[in-house]
């Protein structure tokens, strides 16, 4: 009885004292939050952040998920014990995992814009964000292992830091979204700068089981300039500016990558069966459109065994896509940089582009010179650190959205190492097969 007192009186203690911290004024309180940063410019080298890729990584992300989600009230308990949505089956979703002697400690998720769109989109309006350009990703799926929780950030920290560097410097993002329970929503302000989407609060999240969100967005390309006024004459380990894009962790391990593409799928078709036809029945709870995209996504031969048949009123992938309007996808995302040579009036111009998109006899690329449609010369795209294609193309079309122009070209005749990057994107399972 003694303890069950001891305990009642603690929690109001703790009540109370938030009450209080409430009342400061809002910049007391982001100082304050900020004072507690703790980040460590070189852990342990037994703690080490890489790409889930395994189905024992994955398993264990997904349980560390489930245990976090269900204790906060996000989710209800799963019978597989395992937190796996949706979007975790697309390539444009990417799980992060922190490893600990081997052990898998933390893990987040980024979910690029996709075909399934994103979780949040379902009840926060992304206009003014989408208007700035640039791709947006969601940041989903943090929990950390109940055990390094109390650590002071030594997970948590070196887990956001490789996921800044991953939407960066791999995963052609510049926007982050996020939605998050009201009483964590000021973490965020305070110690990485996220605004919020609107002001009121959603009362009903589906995705998190109901549960109350904010919605925030932090916009990558003017984040070095934010973090380092808000952390000025911070110390080293008090500094996110200095520790976020100053700062390189040997606990990281980047993905290799034969070519600049901008996704590390990992789902092969055995991880697509254990997780959504084995351990949980996601793919049997999609509706058509959504078993649909799929169909149109992995359409390698080795995925018709596993991926989820359409119901019996739209028996056939055909019909299915004819009923449910499907995106094009015959390009292939990449982020390379290019130049192209044209004849002009005075002589040849070299023309710097910025390619986003390939395909066997095309590309679309940002292109920050005028060029007319109807441009005609000799273009050389490193499609990867080794990999540079020499290419006839001619510039086809035009399209000019906020200050930038995308122009879409033809190619008469691709070179041998555009035909093997083109052939190896459309017959790679994974990223991994792109890399040997």
């Amino acid at each position: 009885m003694t303890q069950i007192r001891r305990s009642s009186f603690k929690k109001r203690f703790h009540q109370w004292l938030r009450d209080l911290f409430a009342h400061l004024p809002r910049s007391v309180r982001h100082r304050f939050y900020r004072s507690m940063v703790d980040c460590d410019p070189a852990p342990d080298l037994r703690l080490q952040l890489k790409i889930a890729e395994t189905q024992a990584e994955l398993e264990d992300c997904f349980r560390i998920l489930h245990d976090a989600y269900v204790g906060s009230g996000f989710m209800k308990p799963d019978p597989s014990g395992l937190r796996v949505t949706d979007y975790h089956a697309l390539p444009t979703t990417t799980t992060l995992c922190a490893l600990y002697d081997g052990r898998v400690v933390g893990t987040i998720s980024m979910i690029r814009e996709g075909v399934f769109g994103f979780p949040l989109q379902s009840v926060f309006d992304l206009e003014h964000v989408r208007a700035k350009g640039g791709n947006i990703a969601e940041i989903s799926a943090l929990a950390v292992h109940p055990d390094f929780r109390k650590t002071g950030g030594a997970i948590l920290f070196p887990l956001m830091k490789f996921m800044h560097e991953y939407c960066t410097e791999y995963f052609d993002t510049r926007h982050l979204v996020i939605a998050v329970n009201p009483d964590r929503i000021e973490l965020y302000e305070a110690l990485l700068f996220f605004q919020r989407l609107q002001e009121r609060t959603v009362d009903n999240y589906d995705f998190a089981n109901g549960a109350p969100a904010v919605g925030a967005t932090l916009d990558l390309k003017h984040a070095s300039e934010v973090f380092k006024a808000g952390y000025k004459g911070k110390r080293a380990r008090k500094n996110l500016h200095k520790y976020f894009f100053q700062t390189r962790l040997e606990n990281i391990n980047v993905p290799k990558r034969r070519y600049f593409t901008t996704n590390d799928a990992v789902m092969t078709p055995s991880l697509l069966d254990h997780f959504f036809n084995q351990r949980t029945q996601r793919f049997s709870e999609l509706d058509d459109r959504k078993k649909a995209l799929l169909w149109s996504i992995y359409s390698m031969v080795e995925y018709r065994r596993v991926l989820p048949m359409l119901s019996a009123a739209s028996s056939e992938v055909g019909a299915g896509a004819a009923q449910h309007p499907l995106r094009q996808h015959q390009r292939h995302s990449i982020r390379c940089p290019g130049e192209m040579s044209v004849n002009i009036a005075n002589g040849q111009q070299i023309i710097k582009l910025q390619v986003i998109e390939i395909s066997l006899l095309g590309f679309q690329a940002e292109c920050q010179h005028e060029l007319p449609v109807g441009s005609v010369g000799e273009a050389v795209i490193a499609l990867g650190e080794a990999e540079r294609a020499h290419v006839h193309a001619t510039a086809v079309r035009r399209k000019d959205s906020d200050g930038r122009s995308f122009i879409g070209f033809r190619l008469d005749e691709p070179d041998r190492v555009w035909r093997e990057c083109v052939a190896a994107l459309e017959t790679g399972l994974t990223a991994s097969d792109l890399s040997r």
